[in-house]
């Protein structure tokens, strides 16, 4: 698992992150959850590349004790999620909007897990 943080000094719009994630040869979608969402413990057949719009979500890794189990993602942070790691999602008091893309396990770059 890997959390990327924003760097800019401006938040990042919807456009700019679509862009970013089709140069890595990504088919970005959006997908947005009102405050208080949550979704339960799951897992995917893919790795998941995530980016948060807007809002702020948390990822809670039931399987990763301590506070390397628990992943807060505010505007522009990403967060790669390696397939079959099971994971469930709570959404913050603004709600929240992402960018999100499968991406199989055949195509990590290079250096990732």
């Amino acid at each position: 698992m890997q959390v990327i943080r924003w760097q800019g000094s401006n938040l990042p719009d919807e456009e700019e992150l679509r862009q970013k994630m089709q140069e890595q040869g990504l088919a970005p979608y959006s997908w947005s959850n009102g405050p208080g969402d949550t979704y339960a413990v799951h897992s995917h057949s893919y790795d998941k590349v995530l980016y948060c719009v807007r809002g702020s979500i948390r990822f809670v890794l039931p399987d990763t004790p301590g506070p390397e189990g628990i992943i807060d993602l505010e505007p522009g942070d990403c967060m790669i999620l390696p397939a079959g790691t099971r994971h469930s999602a709570f959404v913050g008091p603004k709600g929240v909007t992402c960018m999100e893309a499968q991406r199989t396990p055949a195509r990590r770059p290079q250096g990732q897990q």
